[in-house]
């Protein structure tokens, strides 16, 4: 089974496109209006692959609740591979991006934790050099 699609909830769909390009360096891949004011929003990596994340509206109660209880338990929504979370840290950094867990290891690898900007933590982390 191949993972092509995640979603990530945001609060303010231009705010979340906007963020994940520009600051994250995401590619726009699919904006497509479905109705009432949501679009159907995806960004894919600019390394390649076929991978792809929605930016979800959280209009549904039920998606907001989840999204906050989420960042409320400093949970994160999703996680991205980096090949170098140090640098990617101080890059992000760089851009304004404030982390909620600087570069940490974690067993096996190292992580960090920023906010979006649109109501989630996001994770990056460096797998072992053995794995990448």
């Amino acid at each position: 089974m191949k993972i092509k699609l995640t979603s990530v909830l945001v609060d303010d769909q231009d705010k979340a496109l906007e963020f994940y390009t520009k600051v994250l360096g995401f590619l726009p891949s699919q904006d497509i209006p479905v109705g009432g004011g949501f679009r159907w929003i995806t960004v894919r990596s600019p390394e390649g692959g076929d991978a792809e994340v929605t930016l979800e509206p959280n209009a549904n109660p039920v998606g907001r609740t989840y999204q906050e209880g989420l960042f409320e338990q400093r949970i994160p929504i999703t996680a991205f591979e980096v090949d170098d979370v140090r640098a990617e840290h101080d890059r992000l950094r760089q851009l304004g991006v404030q982390f909620t867990t600087p570069p940490t290891e974690a067993g096996p690898v190292t992580l960090a934790v920023f906010a979006d900007t649109c109501g989630n933590l996001i994770q990056i982390y460096q797998p072992p050099s053995d794995q990448a």
